[in-house]
């Protein structure tokens, strides 16, 4: 596979690298003295120097002052730790809030080279004009944002409404364009597992392409289910929430990505896939699936990870292999990325040690773009067009009586409950009785029971669905959400009617956001319009609105970890065990369509 996304493809440049190597010809950088973290040794070596030319590698060994003329940058490492530039193997850019120009300011000074995106998010309401949208913008930046191909749009057929679709068609158009590396997670595994013909179309065509199948596997089976999933083509997973999802996979050759997010902190449990058992660890891939503006500005990205990988007793250098060549290997391209090694790409990243992974310097193509946590690459401009900025169609006005949750009888009803779990993406059903009058069921705050809505808002069609969802903790108020997985319409969530129908008329008016309403009062809002899922403002001004946010959560009783994730995934119907779509409740367990009343 041609990778479009290194300076100068090695084919151009096999002879300037081996002169360069040999010294007949001088390079164009060259670094002196580092450690370098050999990850395909697993071995540190001290006083190594690298020479670069053409934006790859052309020597790495004791000394290359044969490399060096009147024209070579010259950097001095002076004993700095020096390992390959890291990469994130998963992630939606979405989950961000923020375009890729911001995004991008915001990771290549913690050392990110690369990222492996599946813009699934922008897909779902856009289609495949929002995943062109963000290959231009990522082109506006220094930074590798390697495309994964979103694979289920929507997420599992039939149970909601999106603003798109993606087919085997599709997919197989885009496996022809050189920047698509991969096939995004396949979140249908109940399609996989059950033969259906569109969810293998998709894959088949991946896999005709030479392109890696990424993988969504998010239930406790590991064996029957597991194995087939693997022999369909799927090649890694990040869904992996326990110790054995992990170790399973990699005993069958899957790549367990582990996941640290700012929602999804998993490490903790499933680096004991490795820390307790004496495996090898080439199938160990770090990932983080989502990362919010302060998470980014205050703890870091992929190093972030590797800080969290030690404190969780794995070792540094494997750690360091995991955002490094096994990632590159995990899509077949550590040909071009992934090691401090000739002829790859020169994605180099300084630490000053190998505990606090304090980035110094970050390297890509050879070029120095951040220094001491400073951008200094440059990021061209790009605007989203109108119609990236006005998705909200929604049917009907929203007033307080569209949240009425008509009852079968007064008295007494039992209903099923969503009860989310903090840090979690996981939830679970719960049956809660709740008391009917006048023909309408309220929430019920003290038994932390809050009323839920989800409507339609790509094509107007009205579609609307009502329940109820547990473990919020809130007293008093409602929030609402256009970041809602993976269909992302319109989501409402609160106690009482009145405030449900101010937040969901701030996000009309906004084109799209999050925000926090109590009595009648916006506590905080962030407007994301373009698509309803990201702003153009700066890493630190986002960072700053969701801090507010978060506040206004704090105000109404939430104390969850990151609630509004917790939130948008409630109606991600591919992920145990139940959610609410604007089609209804769906059981992610036998994925049917569940009733809200238990009689």
């Amino acid at each position: 596979m041609v990778n479009e996304y290194c300076r100068v493809p090695q084919w151009e440049a096999t002879r300037t690298l081996a002169a360069v190597a040999q010294g007949l010809e001088k390079a164009e950088l060259v670094v002196r003295d580092a450690k370098l973290v050999n990850v395909c040794t697993g071995e540190v070596l001290p006083h190594t120097d690298v020479a670069v030319a053409a934006g790859r590698i052309a020597y790495v060994g004791e000394s290359a002052e044969h490399c060096i003329g009147p024209d070579t940058q010259v950097i001095e490492a002076a004993g700095a730790y020096l390992a390959p530039g890291l990469l994130d193997g998963h992630i939606h850019v979405e989950s961000s809030m923020m375009t890729l120009r911001a995004f991008a300011g915001a990771v290549v000074p913690h050392g990110t080279a690369g990222i492996y995106m599946d813009p699934h998010e922008i897909c779902n309401v856009l289609g495949a004009r929002g995943v062109d949208l963000m290959l231009d913008e990522a082109a506006c930046t220094p930074l590798k944002a390697m495309l994964t191909m979103p694979s289920c749009v929507p997420a599992v057929t039939g149970f909601e409404d999106t603003g798109a679709s993606i087919d085997a068609g599709d997919v197989a158009r885009y496996m022809q364009d050189g920047r698509v590396v991969a096939l995004g997670e396949m979140m249908n595994y109940p399609g996989i597992l059950s033969g259906q013909e569109g969810p293998h179309a998709i894959v088949a065509e991946t896999l005709k392409a030479g392109r890696t199948v990424t993988g969504h596997y998010s239930i406790p089976e590991t064996d029957r289910g597991l194995n087939g999933y693997i022999a369909a083509g799927a090649r890694c997973c990040h869904e992996s929430t326990r110790e054995a999802d992990a170790l399973a996979k990699m005993r069958l050759g899957m790549y367990a990505m582990l996941r640290e997010g700012s929602a999804w902190r998993d490490l903790g449990e499933v680096a004991r896939a490795v820390t307790r058992h004496e495996v090898d660890s080439r199938f160990a891939v770090l990932v983080t699936d989502d990362a919010h503006p302060h998470t980014l500005l205050s703890e870091g990205h992929v190093d972030r990870l590797l800080r969290r990988a030690v404190e969780e007793g794995i070792p540094p250098v494997a750690a360091v292999q995991m955002v490094t060549l096994n990632c590159a290997q995990c899509f077949q391209m550590d040909q071009d990325l992934g090691s401090v090694t000739p002829g790859k790409c020169a994605d180099l990243v300084f630490f000053e040690d190998l505990k606090d992974f304090r980035v110094l310097r970050t390297v890509i193509d050879g070029r120095v773009v951040a220094e001491n946590g400073r951008l200094l690459a440059g990021l061209s401009p790009y605007a989203y067009p109108e119609e990236a900025l006005r998705s909200m169609h929604v049917k009907d006005p929203i007033t307080p009586a569209s949240f009425t949750v008509a009852a079968p009888r007064d008295g007494a009803v039992k209903v099923r409950a969503i009860r989310v779990i903090g840090g979690s993406a996981a939830n679970r059903e719960s049956l809660v009785t709740l008391t009917a009058r006048d023909g309408r069921v309220e929430a019920d705050v003290e038994q932390d029971v809050l009323k839920m809505a989800v409507l339609e808002r790509h094509h107007a069609t009205g579609h609307k669905a009502l329940g109820f969802v547990q473990g919020f903790g809130i007293r008093h108020g409602a929030m609402a959400s256009t970041v809602a997985h993976d269909a992302h319409n319109l989501m409402v969530v609160g106690s009482n009617d009145a405030d449900m129908a101010l937040a969901a008329n701030t996000l009309l008016q906004s084109e799209g956001g999050m925000c926090v309403v109590r009595d009648g009062q916006v506590l905080g809002h962030v407007a994301l319009p373009v698509a309803g899922l990201m702003s153009e403002q700066p890493a630190e001004e986002m960072a700053a609105l969701v801090d507010g946010l978060g506040q206004a959560w704090e105000e109404i009783g939430c104390t969850l970890p990151s609630p509004f994730m917790t939130m948008a995934l409630s109606s991600l119907a591919c992920i145990p065990e139940l959610r609410l779509t604007d089609r209804g409740l769906v059981d992610c367990r036998s994925f049917q369509f569940a009733d809200l009343f238990v009689e």
